[in-house]
């Protein structure tokens, strides 16, 4: 028989009921504990750039990243030329965080371009992930390099301290970008570990994710799609509720009661 609706239930505290809706409501707390403070400059004291410098090298990035618009068709090797521009900008200014999150993008496309060339001339290679191919594996390795530098240079050295909302922007992004590259680490080897995927070689993808277990790997991109969503990136909110561990399990034994409750097993 169904459990009656007047039934007693169980008393929660008000951090049980906090911990369960940040659980499963990915709108419940993201950026809850981060600070966004508008007056605050651009970038920390650590991006050790002049004012003017800044400038110039924001004008100077709009015109690498406006020749990669898709509208503009960009081939192979204006790709390239754009991510030598980008090394440039690094290798004379090593602390400025926008170059290596905007070089990690760029690298990236010639990621996707590179493996469509592959793709044409070897139908067998259309069905792997671009990222997790033997011939991209220094690329993917760059840019998980390079989103990694990015976040190291402005995040905060306490959660609690105010970012600006530049900073939080490009926290949000690398952080998501870097999430989902671990993710789909973490779901090659789990298919791997299956027997499903068509990769037998596991040295793909970021050489710095070599060597991990698949169960690690996801909880690695939990985290980081958490910290994308605290700093404001809708997508990682959701993406950080799917891949926590801790939801994941609290959901199976909500479905589990509630399968109960219909069948009265």
């Amino acid at each position: 028989m169904m459990a009656s609706a007047t039934m007693a239930r169980p008393s929660l505290t008000s951090n049980d009921t906090a911990v369960l809706q940040a659980l499963f409501d990915a709108e419940s707390s993201p950026s809850s504990g981060v600070t966004i403070d508008p007056r605050l400059p651009s970038w920390p004291a650590t991006v050790l750039i002049s004012h003017d410098d800044l400038g110039t090298l924001k004008t100077l990035e709009v015109e690498i990243v406006r020749e990669l618009q898709p509208d503009k068709n960009p081939s192979v090797e204006s790709v390239q030329d754009a991510v030598h521009k980008l090394d440039s900008i690094v290798q004379r200014y090593p602390s400025y965080p926008s170059a290596y999150t905007n070089r990690a993008q760029t690298l990236r496309m010639l990621v996707d371009l590179q493996s469509n060339e592959i793709s044409n001339t070897n139908a067998n290679e259309g069905s792997l992930d671009t990222l997790f191919t033997p011939e991209a594996t220094d690329l993917v390795t760059r840019i998980f390099n390079d989103l990694s530098q990015a976040i190291d240079l402005v995040k905060p050295i306490s959660p609690v301290n105010p970012v600006s909302p530049v900073q939080a922007r490009l926290l949000a992004d690398a952080y998501t970008h870097r999430g989902y590259i671990v993710l789909k680490a973490a779901r090659i080897k789990k298919n791997h570990n299956n027997g499903d995927s068509e990769i037998d070689n596991l040295n793909v993808g970021p050489q710095r994710l070599w060597g991990f277990e698949a169960d690690q790997l996801e909880e690695m991109a939990s985290r980081d799609f958490f910290l994308g969503g605290q700093y404001g990136n809708k997508v990682a909110q959701q993406l950080a509720v799917q891949t926590n561990p801790y939801a994941k399990m609290c959901g199976a034994i909500v479905k589990e009661a509630l399968r109960k409750e219909m069948t009265g097993s």
